[in-house]
């Protein structure tokens, strides 16, 4: 059984700095894919940011250059940080885990997620 645990959410003005943390619970595929992806009333999941089994590393064009996706493997913790936040950057954020081979081709809803932590970016 895995689990997915996220942290770190919060309110934040605009220009400010957030770290979200997701922490792993349980033994992953072998070979997976991590991602963080934003809900929002209304307009279903966004992804993020994602980080592939080799490391690679890809992000939506509104966060690149001020969101970075990590991993620490000593504490099966993935990060997402969140620097120069702006209002549109408010959501759901959830993390989630898929094979490394599909990698969330087929969408935001294969794998395992977890519940979730509400970022609030104020003006």
């Amino acid at each position: 059984q895995v689990r997915l645990v996220e942290s770190g959410g919060g309110s934040v003005q605009a220009g400010g700095s957030l770290r979200l943390s997701c922490k792993i619970i349980g033994s992953l595929y072998m070979d997976h894919c991590l991602a963080w992806i934003r809900q929002t009333p209304g307009q279903g999941r966004e992804g993020i940011a994602v980080l592939e089994d080799d490391g690679t590393t890809k992000y939506v064009d509104s966060v690149k250059g001020r969101f970075t996706i990590s991993r620490d493997t000593t504490e099966n913790t993935v990060y997402l940080q969140m620097n120069n936040v702006k209002p549109e950057d408010g959501g759901m954020y959830r993390c989630g885990a898929d094979t490394g081979l599909t990698c969330f081709q087929s969408g935001w809803y294969e794998g395992y997620w977890g519940q979730g932590t509400q970022v609030t970016v104020s003006s």
